[in-house]
C-alpha cells in the first residue's frame, strides 16, 4: 500500500499556508520532505508534524521549542516528549494567565478612559 503524499502546494492548501512559510519551516528543519528533482512530497510523517506545528503556534510556543519538542520524539521517544510537553504546557499556561492579566488592566484602563471621556463630551 502507498503512503499518501502531498505535493508542495497540496501541502499549503491542506494547511492553510503560505507556501513562504512551509518553506521556512523546511528552512529550519521543522519539516523535511522527500524531493524528486526540485518537486517536493511531503508523506503522512510530515503531515502529522505540521499539524503538531500548527497547534503548537496556536498555543503561542515559539518554533524553536517546537522544533526541541519534535526533536525529542525522533531522539528518546514518545514517553519523553510526552513528559516534556507537560512541561512546556506548563510554563505556556503561566505564561497565557500573565497575558490574560495583562490585557484585562488594558481594557479596563481603556474602558474607564473612554467612559470618562464620554462624560467629559457629554
Amino acid at each position: 500500500m502507498t503512503e499518501k503524499r502531498l505535493s508542495f502546494k497540496e501541502m499549503c492548501a491542506e494547511f492553510d499556508v503560505t507556501p513562504r512559510t512551509l518553506r521556512y519551516y523546511e528552512y529550519i528543519e521543522l519539516l523535511q520532505p522527500d524531493r524528486d528533482g526540485r518537486a517536493r512530497f511531503y508523506g503522512p510523517r510530515e503531515s502529522a508534524r505540521m499539524k503538531l506545528i500548527l497547534r503548537g503556534r496556536k498555543y503561542g510556543f515559539a518554533l524553536e521549542e517546537i522544533r526541541q519538542w519534535l526533536l525529542i520524539y525522533e531522539k528518546e521517544g514518545t514517553e519523553v516528549q510526552m513528559q516534556a510537553f507537560v512541561e512546556m504546557a506548563d510554563r505556556q499556561l503561566g505564561e497565557l494567565e500573565h497575558q490574560r492579566a495583562q490585557l484585562e488592566e488594558a481594557m479596563r484602563e481603556l474602558k474607564d478612559m473612554r467612559d470618562e471621556t464620554a462624560r467629559a463630551v457629554s
